[in-house]
């Protein structure tokens, strides 16, 4: 079964998509992308990569909220995420973070322990290092100016490996022009809420089992940052796809397999 939904939060609202039948729940958050693009109307789409979960989970992707006003924080997006999470129903789940999405999934973990039995951190960092902030920063310049396709072309750079960007690098131009949003206002309040994160005081209440899945040459989040939230997060595991960046998740082709043998190990 594939849902596309939409919650509401206050005065705005908040989409997501749903699939699989099972008892079990994934929630899955996405990284700054979703400040370009939400997840509405895509649970066709975004289901592929799940299709193994289908049969004892049920998996839920969120977007941001629509409406996120000035200075709105990643803490602030983890509270409003439980909030969600709350109105569907969902009491526990296992919780996968992307990117910023592990930024938040960091402050859900630690803030509330009941509700997330299992925590997975793919290519993300327990706060805003100097690479976090040199990339962030040049993407919201690039975003001023309207500049989307350097905006487009700078990202794939920063998330793919050699090996990946040789084969795809003559289709940024056609990707750029079909992803401009109408405005960057909601991009920008993504990037702003990175440049200001530092979850590193919470991460010792985490407790529930985590697993960390990053690149060996990440050049959005650093090649630190794993290790930093490994030393962190007691009993932690720690795995490094070698060769491979920010991407990882759409590059290594065993990705979501080792996610739900995490989620289903007992």
């Amino acid at each position: 079964m594939k849902k596309n939904g939409c919650i509401s939060l206050g005065n705005t609202e908040m989409y997501y998509v749903s699939f699989g039948s099972g008892g079990k729940k994934l929630v899955v958050l996405p990284g700054l992308s979703d400040g370009l693009a939400t997840v509405k109307g895509k649970a066709l789409v975004l289901s592929a990569p799940y299709g193994k979960f289908f049969r004892d989970y049920t998996v839920y992707m969120f977007s941001r909220k629509n409406d996120m006003p000035a200075g709105y924080s990643i803490k602030d997006m983890a509270d409003d995420q439980i909030l969600a999470m709350k109105r569907l129903g969902i009491d526990k789940a296992c919780l996968l973070g992307v990117s910023q999405g592990g930024m938040i999934a960091q402050y859900m973990a630690a803030d509330y322990p009941e509700m997330v039995t299992k925590l997975i951190l793919a290519v993300t960092a327990p706060y805003a290092n100097d690479v976090v902030k040199e990339a962030v920063s040049g993407w919201i310049g690039m975003a001023d100016r309207g500049d989307h396709p350097s905006l487009m072309a700078d990202t794939a750079e920063k998330m793919y490996s050699e090996g990946y960007l040789r084969k795809n690098r003559k289709y940024l131009p056609l990707l750029a022009a079909f992803t401009k949003p109408r405005t960057y206002g909601r991009f920008l309040r993504n990037a702003d809420a990175i440049l200001a994160f530092d979850c590193r005081d919470a991460l010792p209440k985490i407790g529930c089992p985590t697993l960390i899945i990053a690149g060996s040459d990440d050049h959005t989040v650093g090649n630190d940052a794993a290790g930093e939230l490994h030393s962190a997060i007691a009993g932690s595991e720690l795995y490094v796809y070698e060769g491979l960046g920010h991407g990882a998740y759409e590059e290594a082709k065993d990705f979501y397999d080792r996610i739900l043998e995490f989620c289903d190990r007992r």
